[in-house]
């Protein structure tokens, strides 16, 4: 009889990063079979761990003020944790009985997010981001999608800054022909992702194909369902944002266009990011915060994300399991 070992996962704040380093969490999951999982995470990050296998329960701790501590502190305290897992990098666990403990240190400059979550745990191999989908979560996702067994594409167009936000009429131009009759996803739909507020970004790129091939998923799922609707599509599109993590996380082949910031650390994991013709140095010495309402992805050709698109099929469609691909400068 297997003895119970309980794990304390502390997820980032943010949903972006908490995807990033999600491959941690799943190796957990994957390498220790008698582990259940207390998951803490934010009101933005807890969610996408909803459906977690041998969750024990999951924690919203929203703010960060010493009373919101304290009160984790006492859901906590009473458990002798096998192992507690602190991706925010805090001292709470000091005190927690407990056998190991894993807790963020400084990130070592131009490693991957998703090297610096399996440097955390010690791992010589490093686990992509994965995100797990119950029965329900994916019959949400479907209940939108359909039956239609046709090639998905799915589009990303949303960003939380303009500065990172690519044209959606170029969008279009690299969906149109990928979904052509001559082209690798012929006869395929397209699937827009994103929130309510990308409504108006995916206008322009519901035109790529006729309106009876076009599922729009803005604001109608959740982000881990969205993630789950992922998962059916045989290539995903999109920028800088939650939405290219979410791809990745479910095991999506992903091409994802950069600007002004940096792909080495977080661009698409065994993916492809695209840059324009500007660094990110470039970028700062015209925006120094990087905060300013200024377009910076206009630089970016649709006809080079084409071209990526089209090579990323092609690789996966002669190799079952690609090797990661190097970003594209």
């Amino acid at each position: 009889m297997n003895v119970r070992f309980p794990i304390l996962y502390i997820a980032e704040a943010d949903a972006e990063a908490a995807v990033l380093s999600s491959g941690a969490l799943a190796h957990l999951v994957d390498a220790v079979p008698n582990a259940d999982f207390t998951i803490v995470g934010s009101a933005a990050s807890a969610p996408l761990f909803a459906d977690t296998p041998r969750l024990h329960r999951l924690i919203v701790l929203d703010k960060t003020g010493r009373w919101d501590w304290i009160a984790l502190w006492n859901q906590v305290r009473d458990t002798r944790w096998g192992l507690v897992v602190d991706m925010r990098g805090t001292r709470f666990s000091e005190r927690l009985r407990r056998q190991r403990r894993a807790v963020r240190g400084s990130d070592l400059p131009g490693l991957h997010a998703v090297e610096q979550a399996a440097r955390i745990l010690q791992l010589d191999d490093i686990p992509a981001p994965r995100l797990f989908f119950s029965e329900e979560t994916h019959a949400a996702a479907d209940a939108l999608i359909g039956p239609d067994t046709a090639p998905l594409l799915a589009v990303g167009p949303g960003a939380d800054w303009i500065g990172k936000r690519w044209p959606a009429e170029r969008f279009a131009k690299v969906a149109a022909p990928l979904l052509a009759d001559d082209g690798p996803l012929a006869g395929g739909r397209l699937m827009i992702v994103g929130e309510e507020a990308d409504r108006d970004a995916a206008h322009a790129i519901r035109l790529a194909v006729p309106r009876k091939r076009v599922i729009e998923l803005q604001g109608k799922l959740t982000r881990l369902q969205t993630a789950a609707a992922l998962s059916r599509a045989s290539l995903y599109i999109g920028g800088d944002s939650i939405w290219t993590q979410l791809a990745v996380a479910a095991s999506v082949p992903s091409v994802a266009v950069f600007g002004p910031s940096d792909d080495g650390l977080v661009g698409p994991w065994q993916g492809v990011s695209i840059r324009g013709e500007r660094s990110l140095d470039e970028f700062k010495a015209v925006d120094p915060r990087l905060n300013q309402a200024i377009h910076h992805m206009l630089g970016l050709p649709a006809d080079r994300v084409l071209r990526a698109a089209r090579g990323l099929l092609a690789k996966k469609n002669a190799v079952p399991n690609p090797a990661p691909l190097k970003p594209e400068v």
